[in-house]
């Protein structure tokens, strides 16, 4: 699995990659061509390992890291079959290091009905 995030175009969070699909001309002659996903090599902050990070990674993931509340939010939450071996590895880090995430149950407030 390594060698399928080596130097591939695909992203290390969420494993999006190329697609294929058609060209359309305007005589409508269908011609194969590649939608590549959007990737960015940034920077990321692991406030758990107190330390930066970098990866490759699609505008996508982005939004979606922040939306999750940042990079160790993201990643205890992520699905292990979409990480890249190296963000695997910073997210068995980071709940080694944070300890697994404790899912609390909301309380159910009883609702009284108007008579």
């Amino acid at each position: 699995m390594e060698e399928d995030f080596a130097m591939s175009r695909k992203c290390e969070l969420t494993a999006k990659g190329p697609q294929v699909g058609h060209k359309v001309s305007h005589s409508n002659i269908k011609t194969k061509r590649r939608f590549l996903p959007n990737l960015v090599n940034v920077t990321l902050i692991s406030d758990a390992l107190g330390r930066n990070v970098r990866l490759r990674v699609s505008t996508n993931a982005l939004k979606s890291v922040d939306h999750n509340g940042g990079l160790d939010a993201f990643l205890q939450k992520a699905r292990a079959a979409n990480l890249s071996p190296r963000a695997l590895d910073l997210k068995r880090a980071i709940e080694k290091k944070v300890g697994k995430p404790v899912f609390v149950k909301k309380e159910i407030k009883d609702v009284k009905k108007a008579s």
